[in-house]
């Protein structure tokens, strides 16, 4: 892990940030409070309804059994799950426990849950028999020393007496292994500290509208923020969890109107999809007052579209690295809101570097990688991180990101913002979505390819009306899309970002 500087240390504790409370002490103080909370699963194949109550009785129990085993502090417990209540009972016992748990995006593959667990190498690993992509293979997990599988031997694993207390753990030791989302090829492991994940859940909850509503979580618990807005949050807050095992426009649209609940944000894609959809009707506005939006990058175009229909718009920057680092407030002036990423939030500095890179150190950043030498790429001695993304920033300290140093398109020495490509792409009619990626040029290196996928009943653009509605936007040349391809839907990560890796590849071979 990196040294974190003493001043740093010092600060942050005396201000607050951080605290001697573990994740578990957190949990068991919210769990009490109000342990009558609703806690429900909206699933077609494993339906739940209970209270926090039933939910923390399983994670206690499932807690005593990893004890039995000899589970504690130190130890690494790995689950890859859909948003069940399983989920939730073995990262509550983790944290009981004082161990770090390892989520894993439900949908990844043999390859990449066999590079997680050969990375953290954990006592305990439960996951489901059979869920969408996801299919439990004993050889993939075949040195972890305690396996679990839900639906078939789960049970099994629960001990007859609770774990009645938390047991004790340094509060900067690690608590969470997160890793990153995919869009480059192999997963980097993040370590999270209690203080950190800690400061995060706090920050992110204080964030929030006070009338926000009954939310439904959508976003996978096996990514960082869908564990953290489900799992955390609500027992901080005491708020109801409803969760859904897959996005499904048509039943979120069915379950915000039968049962009054909410959709708050995430990555654009969630919103725009409810909005999209044929069943979406003026009544279900009432469940979109807010919509906080991050995860990926966020085109005016989609932010002025809701505002155009009442809904207040909030846009934040983080990652899996450092969750929090920008954000606007709900009730902040409507130009900032909708064209901007917000401004550090509390105990959080930002900084460019000469190139536009965007720098970053906070209570809520991690303890590093699993990887030492991406450890040592990333992070500088005096705890600075290097984002790899670029921005500007206001005279009112706004931040705006402009791009990445990884989604730059070097055509013939010129440097173009894949994003900005997308924003001109996105203002033409029928399109519902966009991205750009480099495609080889024999003559200049690169030019810019962008991917559509469309609207229903609306044809892919040839390239000169392309060209034409570019023109009218006043992009210069040298920026246009040179190629365009449809797509019905785009490869994603686990937050609902694009894999561009994925569309890089397609054209690569001629897709």
């Amino acid at each position: 892990m990196r040294e974190i500087p003493a001043e740093l240390t010092e600060r942050y504790a005396a201000e607050g940030w951080w605290t001697g409370e573990t994740v578990g002490d957190l949990l068991t103080r919210g769990l009490a409070a109000a342990p009558d909370t609703e806690f429900r699963v909206h699933s077609a194949v494993r339906p739940w309804a209970g209270t926090f109550r039933d939910v923390e009785a399983v994670a206690r129990r499932l807690a005593g059994g990893l004890r039995e085993r000899g589970v504690g502090p130190g130890d690494a417990v790995a689950f890859q799950l859909p948003n069940w209540m399983e989920a939730a009972a073995v990262f509550w016992a983790s944290a009981l426990l004082g161990a770090a748990v390892v989520p894993i995006v439900h949908f990844y593959g043999r390859k990449e849950v066999g590079y997680i667990l050969d990375a953290v190498r954990p006592r305990v690993f439960v996951t489901a028999e059979r869920f969408g992509r996801l299919e439990f293979r004993p050889d993939v997990c075949a040195d972890v020393p305690v396996v679990g599988v839900v639906g078939r031997d789960f049970d099994a694993l629960l001990g007859d007496e609770p774990l009645t207390q938390p047991l004790p753990a340094d509060p900067a030791a690690p608590a969470l292994i997160a890793f990153t989302s995919g869009t480059t090829r192999d997963p980097k492991g993040v370590v999270h500290s209690h203080r950190t994940l800690g400061h995060e859940t706090r920050q992110l909850a204080a964030s929030y509208p006070p009338d926000r509503g009954r939310q439904l979580t959508a976003a996978p618990v096996g990514h960082f923020i869908g564990m953290v807005n489900a799992f955390l949050i609500p027992v901080l807050d005491g708020t109801p969890v409803h969760l859904t095992d897959v996005w499904d426009p048509a039943g979120a649209l069915r379950l915000m109107r039968d049962l009054q609940l909410h959709i708050g944000g995430g990555a654009p894609y969630y919103v725009t999809s409810l909005l999209d959809h044929p069943d979406f009707t003026a009544e279900h506005l009432r469940y979109l007052r807010y919509a906080g939006l991050g995860g990926s990058s966020v085109p005016a175009a989609v932010t002025t579209r809701l505002a155009g229909l009442g809904i207040q718009v909030f846009r934040a920057y983080g990652s899996t690295e450092h969750p929090s680092i920008t954000s606007s407030r709900h009730d902040a002036p409507e130009p900032k809101r909708l064209f901007t990423d917000g401004t550090a939030l509390p105990g959080v500095e930002i900084r460019l570097a000469e190139d536009g890179e965007i720098l970053s150190r906070g209570p809520d950043l991690c303890l590093g990688y699993t990887d030492p030498a991406l450890t040592a790429r990333a992070f500088d001695e005096d705890g600075w991180y290097r984002t790899g993304d670029l921005g500007e920033l206001d005279e009112d300290g706004y931040l705006t990101i402009t791009g990445r140093k990884a989604d730059l398109i070097i055509r013939g020495g010129e440097n173009i913002s894949a994003l900005e490509v997308e924003e001109v792409l996105l203002a033409m009619p029928g399109v519902a979505e966009a991205a750009v990626v480099a495609a080889p040029d024999a003559r200049l290196g690169e030019h810019a390819a962008g991917f559509l996928r469309m609207l229903p009943g609306h044809p892919l653009p040839g390239l000169d009306a392309m060209r034409v509605h570019f023109e009218r936007a006043g992009l210069a040349r040298q920026k246009w899309p040179e190629e365009l391809h449809e797509v019905a839907e785009f490869p994603r990560t686990a937050s609902g970002k694009v894999q561009k890796f994925r569309l890089r590849q397609d054209i690569a071979v001629g897709t």
